[in-house]
């Protein structure tokens, strides 16, 4: 990407900003070419804020265009340009640059002085003896040598003994290394500024190429939060309306709009000026919004102030209402209320870094096909978005004048941060899951108990069943009525021990148990079968460990079958036949689930079980009735655990998992929401899609507490509406009610009252169904009820008994339907008496 005339002024007077010390905010991708493949989350940190570059929808334009109209053309004209355009430049990136001779310094010996020289001197010692007359004519002398020796002089021809020589020397190559250490920084020095130089040169060729050949309906937006300014950077298209296009735009507000592919940012400039920005991804979009709501809750450069005050953007200038604070604080900013608006503004950059890294990373990891489960959705098909050309150009480069890298460690920061967040999305998402399937249960036993032969199901009383809810009288767990046989050899063994050698006797017994479930399953056509395995000994201890305060004897399922039955009628014709089959060997029946006064069982889940002793040793039934099955199948177990793990019966709305979370980590959590839902946009969406589906509604509950109302309620039509094409769902159903109670909640935090009252009167006309269908249940049994002229006779004049009575004539009433369906279904009934 090329920098931004702001950037190299910023850059040029801020001495910090150099080599190694921008506060830069992207992330590279290692192996990825930029531009290549990749929607524009372009980033990088520059000495005051952050720069986005993104593709948006041009008005003029269909997006993506429709089927047959050339889509995949756009995609492969894009893919191509940005390959000639992008793809061969990259590799001058990591040319080596050689510099002149001109470049180079030659002062090899500047500071150094010459190298000391030395030279050896012969030194001859002599005497003179004068002989002769008193004239000095007669006299003669002579010389005669008495020694000869040498010495060491330097270049003046001055004696220089031995250590003065040998610290001359050591100082001269002292000097001479020195000397040589600083010409290579200054060569190195030299290099680093011609490389930068030129690498930012062909950046602003590259991005200039680059934007001339974008694809017809495609403009390229730059966000810079140093200067609150969105610029258009690539051309217009040739359809493009010149006069509405907007070109830069100095931000005073933004907030999502309307846009029914939940896709558009509404703006609103400093002249008061309001344009609506539809981006090519929906993670642009998201992350474009959260990078300007930061930027307008920090504080405002002298730079954006005077540019404010020349356009007139002062105090509630824009005549919308959208009010500065004295330090130039946008006050809609949802990132200026409440705690947020008390952190500093190196904190708020600190955490708009962080984001923005987040963001990046998480982008680089879907367009390299690194999120797990995406490539499965493309091989199927599913996968709609995925290499369009608004991907292409959500790119992730990292600008820096000396163009070094990120290093390992804040790059691996980034992915550990990651990596917590991915985790915490996912147990969100597995909350909604698990309310999700909890109201299922709960939907299918309303309906269920619409049952004529309910009413006398729920009379019935179980053997050794005082159930689970202590409120009601039941047990606790560790005082359940029901236990192995104790032997008198367990007294002097350990609980490992005793947990071994009653898996011993559970697999004698199997056998046994296999015969009965063949012979109930036989008679009654059984939906579902399954017996064991045996449960082992380590699981059994968990089990005591957790519910019976560690008694091994009271773990009663050690040898245990399944057995899916149809409905409550033949729940019924399987208890009657159990106790006429092998009622002395029937130790408890557990009902109370099935009771409409009593709890479920974590999760929602109901069943019945039966506990019987073959070969001296407690085994298990358990008898599921089929529509409660058929919600989750074999996971329920997996289901029931769950939701004892994490209490999540304690919720009433599984959005009340995000209560006391910041608003930085919901920033974060919508990231990995978008991650989640990458290859399938919000408008190919299908009624089928379940895990999507998903998705996109957990991510309704973080727009919700984020302040994103309008994209709450976008994705709750869109929900709403696939939800009512759905076969198995419906209208009317209890999960589309669900929706619309959400979406009403998102109408009024938009004060749109008028929409809202629509909503909540569908609501309330499902309610009034809901209470009509079972007021139509009582009154046929009732009209069963008056042709028995025996039980005709009622006391009006003793109201406080009507309840009373009114339940036994239902009792009665549900009796005689089971009766008859007994007459009818189940005739072989009345050979087993």
């Amino acid at each position: 990407m090329g920098e931004s005339p702001q950037d190299a002024t910023s850059l040029a007077n801020n001495p910090n900003a150099s080599a190694g010390q921008g506060n830069n905010s992207s992330i590279p991708t290692e192996g990825v070419t930029a531009g290549k493949n990749n929607p524009v989350l372009s980033t990088h940190k520059g000495a005051t804020g952050t720069i986005l570059e993104a593709a948006f929808v041009d008005p003029a334009y269909s997006w993506p265009p429709a089927d047959g109209q050339g889509r995949n053309a756009i995609e492969l004209q894009a893919s191509t340009a940005l390959i000639k355009s992008a793809g061969g430049d990259v590799k001058e990136d990591n040319d080596e640059i050689s510099l002149t001779p001109s470049m180079m310094s030659s002062d090899e010996g500047s500071g150094v002085g010459n190298r000391p020289r030395f030279r050896t001197k012969k030194v001859t010692n002599v005497e003179v003896a004068s002989r002769g007359g008193m004239l000095s004519c007669c006299r003669k002398s002579d010389e005669q040598v008495i020694n000869t020796h040498q010495i060491r002089v330097d270049e003046d021809g001055n004696e220089v003994s031995d250590e003065q020589a040998t610290y001359l020397q050591k100082q001269y190559t002292s000097n001479r290394a020195a000397a040589k250490s600083s010409k290579l920084a200054r060569k190195q020095e030299r290099e680093r500024r011609i490389l930068a130089k030129q690498k930012k040169k062909r950046r602003e060729a590259r991005a200039r190429e680059r934007y001339k050949r974008v694809p017809e309906g495609i403009l390229i937006y730059r966000l810079d939060t140093s200067d609150r300014t969105i610029t258009l950077v690539s051309g217009p298209s040739s359809n493009t309306n010149m006069d509405t296009l907007m070109e830069k735009l100095i931000v005073v507000n933004a907030k999502p709009s309307s846009d029914k592919s939940r896709r558009g940012i509404l703006l609103t400039g400093s002249n008061g000026e309001r344009v609506e920005l539809v981006a090519c991804e929906q993670r642009t979009a998201i992350a474009w919004l959260e990078s300007m709501d930061m930027m307008l809750a920090g504080e405002t450069n002298p730079a954006v102030k005077a540019a404010l005050a020349e356009s007139g953007g002062g105090d509630d200038n824009t005549g919308f209402g959208f009010k500065m604070s004295a330090a130039g604080k946008a006050r809609g900013s949802n990132w200026a209320k409440g705690a947020e608006s008390k952190l500093s503004q190196t904190e708020r950059e600190e955490i708009e870094e962080r984001y923005v890294n987040l963001a990046a990373y998480s982008n680089n990891l879907i367009r390299a096909g690194a999120i797990p489960g995406a490539a499965i959705a493309n091989s199927k098909g599913k996968g709609k978005n995925v290499g369009g050309a608004g991907g292409i150009y959500y790119t992730v480069t990292q600008v820096r004048e000396d163009g070094e890298e990120y290093d390992e460690e804040t790059l691996e920061s980034i992915a550990k941060r990651r990596a917590v967040i991915k985790d915490s999305w996912d147990f969100f998402r597995m909350v909604c899951s698990l309310l999700r399937d909890k109201r299922k249960y709960d939907e299918v036993f309303r309906r269920m108990q619409l049952d004529p032969v309910y009413p006398y199901l729920n009379s019935m009383t179980g053997l050794n069943d005082p159930g689970d809810d202590v409120a009601m009288g039941g047990n606790s767990g560790a005082d359940k009525p029901l236990m192995q046989m104790h032997r008198e050899e367990y007294d002097r063994m350990s609980s490992s021990a005793i947990a071994t050698d009653l898996v011993k006797r559970a697999e004698v017994a199997l056998p046994s148990l296999v015969e009965i479930c063949k012979a109930l399953a036989g008679s009654l056509g059984m939906e579902e079968v399954g017996v064991g395995p045996v449960k082992d000994a380590g699981a059994a201890l968990r089990k005591a460990e957790k519910k019976y305060e560690g008694d091994v004897l009271k773990v009663t399922d050690y040898c245990r079958a399944l057995l899916v039955v149809k409905d409550f009628s033949t729940l019924l014709a399987l208890l009657e036949l159990a106790r006429d089959s092998f009622g002395p060997l029937i130790r408890r029946v557990k009902l109370s689930t099935l009771k409409s006064d009593r709890s479920s069982k974590a999760g929602g889940y109901r069943d019945c079980i039966i506990n019987l002793e073959l070969k001296e040793h407690i085994c298990e039934i358990q008898i599921h009735l089929w529509p409660m099955w058929v919600v989750c199948g074999v996971d329920g177990f997996r289901h029931y655990r769950h939701c004892l793990e994490y209490s999540t019966d304690t919720f009433g709305d599984p959005f009340e998992a995000l209560a006391g979370l910041d608003r930085k980590t919901m920033a974060e959590l919508i990231v990995m929401a978008e991650e989640a839902v990458a290859d399938m946009p919000l408008e190919t969406l299908e009624w089928y899609h379940e895990k999507f589906i998903l998705d996109y509604f957990a991510e309704t509950g973080l727009f919700l507490h984020h302040g994103l109302y309008e994209w709450a309620e976008t994705t709750l039509r869109a929900l709403i509406k696939l939800r009512c094409q759905s076969p198995d769902i419906g209208p009317d159903h209890h999960e589309t009610i669900t929706l619309y109670k959400y979406l009403e909640q998102a109408l009024r935090a938009q004060k749109k009252t008028e929409e809202a009252e629509h909503v909540a009167e569908k609501i309330f006309k499902n309610k009034q169904m809901k209470n009509t269908e079972k007021i139509e249940a009582n009154k046929t049994l009732w009209d069963q009820w008056i042709t028995e002229p025996f039980e005709s006779i009622v006391d009006p004049n003793k109201k406080e008994r009507e309840e009373e009575e009114r339940i036994k004539k239902e009792v009665r009433a549900s009796k005689k339907a089971w009766r008859k369906i007994r007459d009818d279904r189940f005739k072989f009934l009345d050979g087993a008496d």
